[in-house]
């Protein structure tokens, strides 16, 4: 979702005549796309605001700086403080232009989560190929650990009539590959009048002439249902790769987390996908260390890794995230021991993704040629319909295409492969 945001502010940008620099000591305007999931990305933002500072100081004094995302939502007094002229949450995109249009400074648009989202708003995309597409903005869940609700605000569904719009729009200049984006795609449609819901805005983009692949994220557990896996199972475009969070293996943590769901349920859910979908690629979020998290909750937690055999997980520390319920909880799990789960966890997924590639060598897979290869001379890369990469011997002039090709080698991030012959 923050590269679909940046997208737009490019977009935006655009628009307005502007132009990408190389350095920032030869810009006008500098901005800064902000994420404060986590504590360590909000501490980048406030560290590339004082090198921005810096050469203002020194060599640009002319140059505007612009915070904008989660973090200038929820930290707004602190960024106009540490020197950032232009201020822009997530819900106030359309009010960046004419802030921009003359280089205003002292400039916050932050007017909360319950301001409706515009439409229209211009894009620049930096491929034709693939697209994110907005369908839901904000969550209404609140999971004690989670910013997000404070940051972007709730739950504001995008009507079916404009999405389709969209999409409809990124195909006809080449799309092939599209992801349907939200904090809880599953939620879609709630706030909107009529039956629309999730499955059925699938079956509706599913339906777009020219569109060959469709994906999305992110999934809850608590709000997954049999008719979003019947969709799957369906559609010939819905890839087989269904990215569903777990966040922890315990009940207990689960609970303290307010996630809505228990480990055996989030366990039927992965089984039944995995016997609706042949060859479908499990991702998950997971967090080690949440307050009170024992020895024993984070066995649980390396126990359901082991049962799950995920194909990739984004694993995490928990850390504090300011007005949050977890911020209060107790007791904190140490550092040091935080860090030890966390490799200990890394390890055993790393295994097991390393062990379900090298079991698929032999097998073809449908790869979307992306770009060449920036490591290998004469080789190209692209995405399977799992998600997964492949890369092969071949021509720039395959980029575009869908090919099919065997996996030959396989390692941690994907496989090696070769062109099959049709």
């Amino acid at each position: 979702m923050n590269e679909r945001d940046s997208e737009t502010i490019a977009g935006i940008c655009e628009q307005l005549g502007m132009v990408p620099c190389e350095r920032p000591a030869d810009a006008d305007v500098a901005i800064l796309n902000t994420c404060a999931v986590r504590e360590k990305p909000q501490e980048r933002v406030l560290s590339r605001l004082g090198e921005l500072n810096r050469i203002r100081r020194r060599s640009n004094p002319d140059l505007v700086i612009v915070v904008a995302g989660c973090v200038a939502q929820i930290a707004t007094d602190e960024l106009r403080e540490r020197g950032a002229d232009i201020v822009v949450g997530p819900r106030c995109y359309d009010m960046l232009q004419e802030a921009l249009e003359d280089l205003t400074r002292g400039c916050s648009l932050t007017e909360g989560g319950a301001r409706p989202v515009a439409e229209g708003l211009p894009v620049c995309r930096t491929t034709n190929l693939k697209a994110y597409v907005n369908i839901i903005y904000g969550c209404d869940n609140f999971c004690a650990y989670c910013i997000v609700p404070h940051a972007r605000g709730r739950e504001q569904s995008r009507k079916p009539t404009d999405i389709l719009a969209e999409v409809r729009s990124v195909v006809a200049t080449g799309a092939r590959d599209i992801t349907l984006l939200g904090q809880n795609v599953n939620s879609y449609g709630h706030d909107l009048p009529g039956s629309i819901d999730f499955p059925g805005l699938m079956r509706r983009v599913d339906a777009v002439e020219g569109l060959d692949r469709l994906r999305f994220t992110t999934s809850h557990p608590k709000d997954m249902s049999d008719e979003l896996i019947a969709a799957m199972a369906e559609l010939p475009t819905a890839c087989e790769h269904l990215h569903l969070p777990i966040q922890a293996g315990s009940d207990a943590v689960l609970e303290r987390m307010g996630r809505g769901y228990t480990y055996e349920h989030f366990r039927s859910l992965v089984e039944a996908a995995r016997a609706a979908i042949p060859g479908l690629s499990v991702t998950t979020d997971v967090m080690v260390g949440f307050p009170g998290e024992t020895p024993t909750d984070f066995d649980c937690t390396m126990r359901a890794f082991e049962e799950l055999r995920f194909d990739q997980a984004f694993m995490f520390k928990y850390s504090d995230r300011p007005g949050t319920r977890a911020e209060r909880m107790g007791p904190k799990v140490p550092e040091e021991e935080k860090q030890r789960r966390l490799v200990e966890l890394v390890e055993l997924q790393n295994e097991i993704a390393r062990e379900i590639n090298v079991a698929l060598e032999g097998e073809v897979f449908e790869v979307l040629v992306e770009e060449p290869d920036p490591k290998s001379e004469g080789h190209v890369r692209g995405r399977t319909r799992q998600n997964k990469l492949m890369i092969f011997p071949g021509g720039e002039h395959l980029i575009g295409e869908i090919v099919p090709i065997r996996a030959v080698r396989g390692y941690l991030w994907g496989w090696i492969g070769e062109a099959e012959e049709v």
